[in-house]
């Protein structure tokens, strides 16, 4: 959850001057003798046929194609695909959390299985040459699982936290999104190549913690039992935080670059891998206040 080779992707094909099948656009050959003609795909007369001053009238007077018609990203695009992740990852959290309810002793294998499939998997669809849906789509489910089975054992240990986190987040989500929009926090190719390096560190350094808290260090907390447990916090909560405003960038630059539309699967599960990491890091945050 601390990287997002997502978005590297996807910066990295801008930079090198559009992406697959747009930017670098053949030319047609020329028309035959006479009256102009049009292929057939375009849905105008075909080769054989010409085309009359009437019919060139009309083609003339058309509105120019957009996004939707020429194959490219929108941001509709986007919201779409990330709210239908969303629905699945929330689906999935609930189904969860009632499962683990009634079967206690599954908790620990959901939460596992959701954490370490959604890391390995996001790693997957990050580096793939292809956009696979699917994969995406169990990426979600695998990310609703860890969600259902972290949250209500944290709130039967601090009542009132998963809420908490959840409006944190949501507040957060909404303030990256309006400071990014105007200029406030700027995303820089140095930042983000500052930001991808601290990213992939925290990220070795949450799985070390994670091995730390299974041997019982820190009372089951690792390093976050300590007295940093809470600078640590915080610091993870301006990781993810800045990790959106990254993801908002991303999407605009591949919006205006004309990045396939096939692309908005990819950010979107790359922004609702952000909005999850910035939930866990808060749910940890308000669980540690609560604790000391």
């Amino acid at each position: 959850m601390a990287v997002n080779p997502v978005f590297n992707r996807i910066d990295k094909e801008a930079a090198q001057g559009g992406y697959a099948g747009f930017g670098s656009q053949p030319s047609s050959y020329p028309p035959p003798q006479g009256r102009p003609t049009l292929p057939a795909q375009t849905g105008y007369p075909g080769p054989s046929e010409t085309l009359t001053a009437e019919q060139l009238q009309d083609m003339y007077a058309q509105a120019p194609a957009g996004p939707a018609q020429t194959g490219r990203l929108t941001l509709d695009d986007v919201v779409m695909k990330s709210l239908m992740l969303f629905v699945i990852v929330i689906a999935v959290t609930g189904a969860t959390w009632f499962l683990v309810g009634d079967q206690p002793g599954l908790t620990m294998p959901l939460w596992l299985l959701g954490m370490f499939g959604s890391l390995a998997l996001s790693f997957v669809i990050g580096f793939s040459k292809k956009v696979n849906v699917p994969l995406i789509m169990v990426h979600a489910v695998l990310q609703g699982l860890f969600l259902g089975a972290i949250s209500p054992t944290f709130d039967a240990m601090y009542p009132g936290v998963v809420t908490t986190a959840v409006v944190a987040t949501m507040a957060t989500f909404a303030g990256m999104f309006i400071a990014w929009k105007s200029g406030f926090i700027k995303v820089t190719s140095k930042s983000r190549r500052i930001f991808g390096m601290m990213a992939m560190g925290y990220l070795v350094f949450l799985l070390v913690n994670v091995g730390a808290s299974f041997l019982g260090f820190g009372d089951g907390w690792g390093v976050y039992g300590g007295p940093l447990g809470i600078l640590i916090s915080l610091f993870g909560v301006g990781m993810a935080s800045y990790s959106l405003a990254v993801d908002f960038d991303s999407i605009d630059r591949a919006v205006r670059g004309g990045a396939p539309e096939k692309y908005s699967w990819l950010l979107g599960h790359g922004l609702i891998a952000s909005l999850v990491w910035l939930y866990i890091e808060f749910l940890r945050l308000f669980s540690i206040l609560q604790r000391d």
